[in-house]
């Protein structure tokens, strides 16, 4: 068991039979009573966000997971194989466990997958990717005002807003987290 005042930003752990990862952490003391913390957290199985709030005498179930660095090989669709780095032993991962993370994935990609008995519960990307553009709406001559952009595709299928300058055949950098145009590499 761990004490709800521990909860921070990434820790997993359990809750009514259900495994939770916490996405945003607030500590609140009124001048009167006890604390409340209140977090936003992402049901690791079903992928659903709730809101709960706890008193800070409260404690929640500790759980153990596993961390594998792995290496992206390839997809056949639905399934996403990869290579542990040091057992070389090859998990397969379901498209619908990586969610939107599986169109930033290249080939030979090294990644962190989490475990929770032995089943694939999370990814853990790098913090940007480096991907070449195949698809580029043209630019507009005179369309030279500050702050222009235009919507590229990636090599994955992700569509990203980019600066007009870039072009198809370019490789940019885009950040794992939001999403965004970073630079051309």
């Amino acid at each position: 068991m761990i004490d709800v005042n521990e909860l921070r930003k990434g820790v997993t752990f359990e809750l009514d039979g259900q495994l939770f990862k916490v996405l945003d952490y607030s500590h609140n003391k009124p001048g009167r009573g006890s604390a409340t913390i209140r977090i936003k957290a992402r049901n690791m199985l079903t992928g659903a966000n709730i809101e709960k709030t706890f008193n800070s005498s409260n404690s929640v179930q500790d759980v153990r997971l596993d961390y594998h660095n792995v290496q992206y090989l390839y997809s056949d669709g639905e399934i996403y194989n990869f290579m542990d780095n040091e057992t070389f032993e090859q998990p397969a991962v379901r498209a619908d466990v990586l969610g939107d993370s599986a169109l930033y994935l290249t080939e030979g990609m090294e990644v962190k997958l989490t475990f929770y008995n032995n089943q694939v519960i999370d990814v853990e990307l790098p913090t940007s990717v480096d991907m070449e553009v195949v698809q580029a709406d043209m630019a507009i001559r005179g369309d030279t005002a500050t702050g222009v952009t235009k919507k590229v595709r990636v090599q994955s299928g992700l569509q990203v807003q980019v600066p007009n300058f870039v072009n198809v055949g370019d490789t940019i950098r885009i950040d794992t987290r939001t999403g965004d145009y970073v630079t051309r590499v």
